[in-house]
């Protein structure tokens, strides 16, 4: 299957991340080795729904998740839109496909007092990797910014003096986001301690390894996975958990949904109404306790 076509289409007009393209590439390869060993080939044109099914079993015997299969389905069913709209094909074998059922997942944020415990309570030093271990804690619990948008930050993302930061999200889509005062200040400190590094490879990157390279997503989890594990025993202590969180407490003081859909990056209000369980049941906590009739 000639993909670079597919790719360049994903990146130059649909305006996705290189990431997500590498992903929807690597998809779209593992189901024409599929089609190629199964089947003896992989002309695109001569594929049929009942050999995608067969892909689909193939997926769920080898212990894949629904989540999983779907998301691969989906980037299949892209490149059929792909072909369709340059009219290599005349119908998309997938248009009657119906996603297989998943279980919603309820993702628990971080408490204030687990936060709060992390960021004023745990013992931070004065060397390189402790200050932006903070920084990095810091910006994911006041931005609500992904792994991946922290991950590419340079250093022109930040703008101390007005206290800005500009962040590149999905389908380079840009937004820019406040900076409270004490992230300010980690920042700053940060900066100072970037640059007594013995060697900088990576000189744009905002982020880097105590040896000067760009950081990378597995470090960034390992982080917060770190820190987190010592304030608090939620099964899942991740970057995204600090999104969610940031999300949810903004919420919680009463601030407003289309605001935080902003901050988030978000391009619906579906994508960020996600969050509101938690405020949601918040309220009906403080409904329940202050409300005059609630103990008749």
């Amino acid at each position: 299957m000639p993909l670079k076509p597919f790719i360049d289409y994903l990146l130059l007009e649909k305006k996705y991340s290189a990431l997500t393209a590498n992903a929807y590439q690597k998809d779209l390869e593992a189901f024409s080795e599929f089609i190629k060993e199964e089947y003896d080939s992989n002309i695109i044109k001569h594929v049929n729904y009942s050999q995608i099914r067969s892909w689909i079993v193939y997926m769920v015997e080898k212990g894949l998740s629904n989540r999983s299969i779907n998301r691969k389905i989906s980037a299949l069913n892209t490149y059929y839109k792909f072909l369709l709209k340059t009219e290599d094909i005349n119908q998309n074998p997938l248009s009657k496909h119906r996603a297989l059922k998943t279980s919603k997942k309820i993702q628990v944020p971080f408490s204030e007092l687990e936060i709060t415990t992390v960021l004023d309570d745990l013992n931070f030093d004065d060397d390189f990797e402790s200050i932006r271990n903070k920084l990095i804690i810091e910006l994911f619990y006041s931005t609500g910014i992904r792994r991946i948008e922290l991950v590419e930050l340079s250093l022109a993302s930040i703008d101390i003096d007005n206290k800005m930061l500009k962040v590149l999200g999905k389908r380079n889509k840009e937004r820019i986001v406040p900076l409270l005062d004490s992230v300010v200040k980690t920042l700053s400190k940060y900066l100072i301690s970037r640059a007594e590094l013995q060697s900088i490879t990576d000189v744009d990157s905002l982020f880097l390894t105590k040896k000067g390279f760009k950081i990378y997503e597995t470090l960034v989890y390992r982080i917060i996975n770190e820190y987190f594990s010592e304030a608090s025993t939620k099964v899942k202590k991740s970057p995204h958990i600090l999104r969610h969180s940031f999300a949810t407490h903004l919420l919680n003081q009463g601030a407003d949904l289309n605001a935080v859909k902003e901050l988030l990056g978000h391009s619906s209000l579906a994508a960020t109404q996600v969050y509101t369980h938690n405020s949601i049941a918040e309220l009906k906590k403080v409904h329940i306790e202050a409300h005059p009739r609630s103990k008749k």
